[in-house]
């Protein structure tokens, strides 16, 4: 049974991904450090390590060295959400396996390991980017409705695509919706990165390149563009793109045409673009950032991936949804959630979006010892962060109610009274005013 250690400070990521790789038949151990690591090495030898380069103690390059140092077989894969040219260089140098982009994927992980597992020399698999498929939910509100009517109608055609919204929104999940629904839904659906790819690695990713072309060119190599070519290549985070890369992209855009680093001919390629961006292109453009031509090659038609907090109506929807999902993956039986977490939910402002609330449930149905998921499951912030529902209005004056009020949400609050005026949507004065007027100005401080 291969022997895989997890070196990560989220504990839960720890958690849930050592499980999910045990129940794949892998002996699996975790370390929420690089002291923790190294002490783990001591006592046991390990196929792969799977470490994540900020540590808390030192980083995953310090583990790399160490590992290298005194046991050669031993493979290592850096997870990072810096994923610069720097990192890669350095990782590769030292003699990582490979790194891989946070958030990772678990079946992205699992593709590596195996890998990773192969023979010194063994050749690997041809590189593709990961594209894992979860199924797109319309959602019942009218804002989704409207989404869903303009994806239906500029799928079939072959206009570029440009997917706005804020971080945790989904905009990947439309973009797969607008391929699966085109007449391109057959071929590829390739999602990239622009964010995650080094700029001295840019050309070579998107177009490709020839052996010899440059150090560490020891193949040919396939670009983005040939792998999705009959299909639809996602951008995602465009306009992270730099700007040298940015007139290299519309030159293909305009001429369907590539030519990859190191070659003397031209490809054809026959692709769909669908890029995606959390930030505002228009005022990049108007900033120098981004190239007003290519902003305009790429916004033939816009789609608006609206945040959680604006389509409170989906918020079930996609709770239940995260639920199943989460039960499924977690082998958990656990069926729904207590009324009082989805009224958390409905009044939460979800800056993360769907992606947070991903996160929230999964985390809780680990958490989650009984049928239902009740708020001692959920993130502190999360309930301490909304108004609690209003007390049952049982026989008793406006005042009794008010005090019961405010005595529960400095209870939530930790006593904490700046929270708790903005939990109760009053300013400070207000609430010592209050506080001594119902005789509870005794209560802790801040």
């Amino acid at each position: 049974m291969p022997r895989v250690l997890i070196v990560d400070d989220d504990t839960t990521f720890c958690t849930m991904l050592r499980a999910w790789l045990e129940k794949r038949r892998f002996q699996a151990d975790s370390a929420f450090s690089h002291a923790g690591a190294i002490d783990a090495l001591k006592s046991k030898s390990y196929d792969v390590i799977l470490t994540d380069l900020r540590l808390p103690d030192h980083d995953g390059i310090d583990l790399l060295r160490h590992v290298k140092e005194r046991a050669r077989d031993t493979r290592v894969i850096l997870m990072t959400g810096y994923a610069d040219i720097q990192t890669a260089v350095t990782a590769m140098k030292l003699g990582a396996f490979d790194y891989v982009a946070k958030p990772v994927i678990p079946d992205e992980i699992l593709k590596l390991l195996h890998e990773a597992l192969k023979p010194a020399g063994a050749p690997r698999e041809k590189s593709t980017p990961p594209s894992p498929s979860p199924p797109y939910l319309r959602g019942v509100s009218e804002e989704a409705t409207r989404l869903h009517d303009h994806l239906l109608l500029v799928a079939p055609t072959m206009m570029t695509v440009l997917v706005s919204g804020e971080s945790g929104t989904g905009k990947e999940y439309i973009a797969r919706r607008v391929h699966e629904t085109s007449h391109r839904a057959t071929g590829p659906f390739v999602a990239v990165d622009c964010g995650a790819i080094p700029r001295e690695l840019a050309g070579s990713e998107f177009f490709g390149h020839v052996r010899g072309s440059f150090t560490g060119a020891i193949s040919d190599k396939e670009g983005y563009f040939t792998i999705a070519s009959g299909g639809t290549l996602f951008l995602d985070e465009i306009g992270n793109l730099p700007r040298d890369v940015q007139v290299q992209l519309l030159r293909v855009l305009e001429e369907r045409r590539v030519r990859p680093v190191g070659g003397q001919r031209d490809v054809a390629v026959d692709v769909r673009v669908i890029s995606a961006t959390n930030d505002n292109l228009k005022e990049a453009v108007d900033a120098g950032r981004f190239r007003e031509d290519l902003y305009h090659r790429l916004n033939e038609f816009s789609l608006v991936a609206l945040p959680l907090r604006e389509r409170k109506e989906d918020i079930p929807l996609f709770a239940n949804h995260f639920l199943d999902r989460s039960t499924a993956e977690l082998e958990k039986e656990v069926t729904g959630f207590d009324p009082l977490v989805l009224e958390i939910f409905q009044q939460y402002r979800w800056p993360g979006n769907l992606r947070e609330m991903r996160n929230v449930i999964k985390r809780a149905t680990l958490l989650c010892t009984g049928k239902f998921i009740t708020r001692d499951q959920l993130p502190a912030e999360l309930w301490k962060s909304v108004a609690p529902p209003p007390p049952p209005r049982l026989p008793g004056s406006r005042r009794e109610m008010e005090r019961d009020l405010i005595v529960e949400v400095l209870s939530r609050c930790d006593n904490n009274k700046t929270e708790a005026a903005r939990v109760l949507q009053v300013d400070r004065k207000t609430l010592y005013n209050k506080l001594r007027a119902y005789g509870l100005d005794h209560a802790a401080g801040e």
